[in-house]
């Protein structure tokens, strides 16, 4: 009877594309019925990480997330549990919001260890007559599994070999974030800027620093990284149809190296920044539809001792499209 009694939400969302029909969403959340500021959330959703990773596809107003975002927190989602403390709505406290949870830290895939990874995400949101902001706070603790006894780490400006710490045992993976959002309204329109910083230590291989995300035990050489990721966007809508886009990101997988000093000590292509600079049209037909002209201007890091990288790469990307939601 108690539980029957609860404020409930269930959700439950499939992703179907040309490749396959998947799990997106399916997760309960329950709340406590006498002062409405507990809840349990409990299945597979967004990581309580800042903010970009929770604000929707559907009102994105870039073709993808950033570069930080999608290494670090591929497909958004992973299976776990939170405690959400947040005052019931009208309550003068209920802008100020703390989640924290324990999660599998390998998306939706199977999970392969018996770790789990700590999440925990501080916010405080407040508007007034033409002015919203949000401020936020994120940490994130866990670990990664080694699968090869060769796990190799930044001192100085090169990679050494760590003895004693190799097949079996786990790599720490920790992160910081800041996120911060404003709106004004005036009469030109809804003015939007967000930004968002997250650095820490990230455990990868040797080409790559992306987390896990598959159901397999991993392989690979570790190598162990500091990394800076931000992003910040800037939405200027004209009326309630109309917006210009201009969003800026980079992701710096190694923040012990830079240019020419990437391709020595071990380094590779997988401690190379990138930078992403885009520009975008929107164009609201109605509450459902929109279209989305977007050019996105990449950048990476170059260094003359690093073969492939002695000049930007040719991967810009232009994107048009339509998108229906219901």
């Amino acid at each position: 009877d108690l539980v029957a009694n609860m404020p409930t939400t269930a959700v439950f969302q499939l992703e179907i594309t040309e490749k396959a029909i998947g799990l997106k969403d399916a997760y309960f959340m329950f709340t406590d019925p006498w002062v409405n500021w507990i809840s349990i959330k409990a299945g597979v959703y967004d990581r309580p990480f800042g903010d970009e990773i929770s604000y929707s596809s559907s009102l994105r107003e870039s073709p993808e997330r950033s570069t930080g975002c999608q290494t670090l927190f591929p497909g958004e989602r992973d299976l776990g549990a939170s405690l959400i403390i947040q005052g019931p709505k009208n309550h003068p406290l209920n802008g100020l919001k703390f989640e924290t949870g324990l999660f599998g830290g390998n998306g939706i895939n199977l999970d392969y260890d018996n770790k789990k990874d700590w999440i925990s995400h501080l916010s405080y949101k407040k508007s007034f007559d033409n002015v919203q902001f949000g401020l936020g706070a994120s940490f994130y603790y866990g670990s990664v599994y080694q699968g090869n006894d060769t796990v190799f780490q930044m001192k100085d400006k090169e990679f050494i070999l760590k003895h004693n710490d190799g097949l079996g045992k786990y790599s720490e993976r920790m992160y910081y974030g800041g996120d911060a959002q404003l709106l004004i309204s005036s009469g030109l329109g809804m003015t939007n800027l967000r930004l968002e910083v997250v650095a820490g230590k990230q455990p990868g291989i040797k080409d790559a620093s992306a987390s896990p995300s598959v159901s397999t035990l991993p392989t690979d050489k570790t190598y162990r990284r500091e990394f800076l990721s931000f992003v910040a966007y800037f939405i200027q809508d004209f009326g309630a149809h109309n917006s210009l886009v201009l969003k800026y990101d980079q992701y710096d997988p190694n923040t012990k190296v830079a240019g020419d000093e990437v391709g020595k000590g071990k380094t590779t292509k997988g401690d190379i920044m990138k930078q992403n600079i885009g520009f975008g049209y929107l164009y609201r037909v109605n509450a459902n539809l929109r279209i989305m002209a977007y050019f996105d201007w990449a950048l990476n890091e170059t260094s003359k001792n690093l073969s492939g990288y002695d000049k930007d790469l040719y991967d810009n990307i232009a994107t048009l499209r339509v998108q229906y939601k219901f």
